[in-house]
């Protein structure tokens, strides 16, 4: 019968053994031994890389060190793609944080237009650059950056022997003082030149590609401090600009005056530097310093400037036998083969001992405000560097000393 036969059944089963259970303890540590047993996943970091950037225009604090998030561009066709190891600070660089260089797009933006550094990458059709080379990199802006992609015909091969911190104090500061002293300045044997800013960057370019012809007389304006180290560099007669007249000087030597005059300063002392013109001199002007009066745009400056600014006509010019030239190496931008061969021409002149870039300093791109100040406060002599990589400076003696001075006249 049904129900015979399903005693039977129900007899076995609760004969036989129940599963085993395990206990909420041994269920935990048996848990805990799978979680131990599990090889750990190792999260990736986060892919990163430094650049400086100009938030707004205004004062030293407006270029901060950003960490950009997420691999660097890769180059595109025609391009090169360069890990950075050293950038150089510019007198153009200290015009655009005001908003003083029409050259710079606006912010936010990185600025810097020159910088060494080795190549990581190149593009499809790259034939004359590869991955290792050295090169030094000039452009528009955009190279205060701890990797950069630029154009290859933007690039220049690092000469042997010349360090990364050399490279990137050579492009702008030595092409534009040897196209205005040669191109412009035709300079030749027993000639006679003023350089204003003999210290700075560009002065000392001057001042050594001047060396580099016989007998030229070189006067140069700079702070007393630094008299003899540009006498060093090879200027015959330094003039403080602070506490004499640079005019009065220059004629107590020679009462015709000057050949050539470089004159990065404008307003009234580009009015200066054409009085000062012996007949078939040259004026080259290649910047307006006096714009910059303190951190941020100064109106005053610039209305006294340009209330100051040289003005002459054409026949005025055929009168005096003199000429005035203007030099911007960012509207040279797209002359590749012109500045190409002016670099050729440098390397040579580095390879055979006549030249070389005087590094005054060298910042971490932490301290580039720091780095700023000490090139518009007129410390520096010789160029000053930022690196992507480096320990902070510690605060230097003189600016010790000179907060000491300070305190104590309070």
């Amino acid at each position: 019968m049904p129900g015979e036969e399903a005693a039977p059944t129900a007899a076995a089963a609760a004969a036989t053994p129940a599963p085993h259970q395990e206990k909420p303890e041994e269920q935990k540590q048996e848990g805990e031994k799978d979680k131990t047993e599990q090889p750990a996943v190792q999260q990736q970091p986060e892919v990163t890389y430094k650049t400086l950037q100009l938030s707004s225009f205004g004062g030293y604090d407006k270029v901060k060190l950003v960490m950009k998030k997420g691999a660097p561009p890769a180059p595109k066709a025609g391009e090169i793609q360069v890990r950075v190891k050293a950038c150089g600070l510019n007198f153009a660089d200290l015009l655009a944080r005001q908003g003083l260089y029409e050259k710079l797009p606006s912010p936010p933006v990185t600025p810097g237009m020159e910088c060494s550094g080795i190549v990581e990458a190149v593009g499809e059709g790259v034939t004359n650059r590869k991955v290792g080379d050295r090169v030094i990199l000039l452009n528009r802006h955009g190279l205060w950056q701890e990797v950069v992609v630029a154009p290859v015909d933007r690039s220049f091969m690092i000469p042997e022997g010349m360090s990364f911190e050399e490279a990137a104090a050579l492009l702008v500061n030595y092409i534009t003082a040897y196209m205005m002293i040669f191109d412009f300045g035709n300079l030749r044997p027993n000639q006679s030149i003023l350089i204003h800013m003999a210290a700075g960057g560009v002065g000392i370019a001057a001042t050594q590609l001047c060396k580099t012809v016989n007998n030229v007389t070189i006067f140069g304006t700079s702070t007393a401090s630094k008299h003899e180290a540009i006498k060093e560099i090879g200027v015959t007669n330094p003039i403080d600009y602070r506490t004499t007249d640079y005019v009065e000087e220059v004629r107590k030597v020679s009462s015709k005056g000057v050949d050539i005059v470089l004159d990065p300063l404008g307003g009234s002392d580009t009015c200066k530097a054409f009085s000062l013109l012996k007949p078939m001199g040259k004026l080259i002007t290649y910047g307006a310093a006096n714009l910059l009066t303190g951190q941020k745009k100064n109106l005053v400056a610039i209305a006294k400037t340009w209330w100051n600014q040289f003005s002459i006509n054409a026949v005025q010019l055929i009168h005096s036998n003199k000429a005035v030239c203007g030099f911007h190496l960012g509207y040279l931008d797209e002359e590749t083969e012109l500045i190409s061969a002016v670099v050729a021409k440098l390397f040579e002149l580095y390879q055979s001992g006549k030249i070389k870039p005087r590094i005054d300093s060298t910042w971490p791109f932490e301290q580039v405000g720091d780095a700023m100040r000490h090139m518009q406060e007129r410390k520096n002599i010789g160029k000053v560097i930022l690196v992507p990589e480096g320990k902070k400076e510690e605060k230097k003696e003189e600016d010790i000393e000179e907060k000491e001075e300070k305190k104590e006249e309070k």
